[in-house]
């Protein structure tokens, strides 16, 4: 084997972490972003939603979709992947608002 053909090695426990931190990062980067507009707009009718309510159900189902998304399409990244995030996100807001 030369000298000069180095075998990188396996991904460490902190590189696995940002990682899945990305993948993760659009849901609930996007769930914040839809929770404050959901406030910002229909304030008077979620006044009794907290935001962080809104926030954790829109996260968790954008992890969903992204789990989803990648199991059925085989990888990330796909506008078919980021439509299923989005539905991800906005259904279980949109639930929340219509039980008020």
């Amino acid at each position: 084997m030369s000298p000069l053909i180095r075998i990188k090695p396996s991904m460490g426990p902190l590189d696995a972490f940002w990682h899945l931190a990305n993948l993760f990062a659009p849901a609930w980067g996007l769930a914040a972003l839809l929770a404050a507009a959901i406030k910002l707009v229909w304030w008077r009718e979620v006044a009794a939603l907290p935001w962080l309510r809104l926030w954790l159900w829109g996260g968790s189902g954008g992890t969903l979709a992204c789990i989803a998304a990648l199991a059925v399409l085989g990888r990330d990244g796909t506008m078919a992947g980021y439509g299923l995030l989005l539905l991800g996100v906005a259904l279980p807001q949109w639930r929340l608002m219509l039980r008020r």
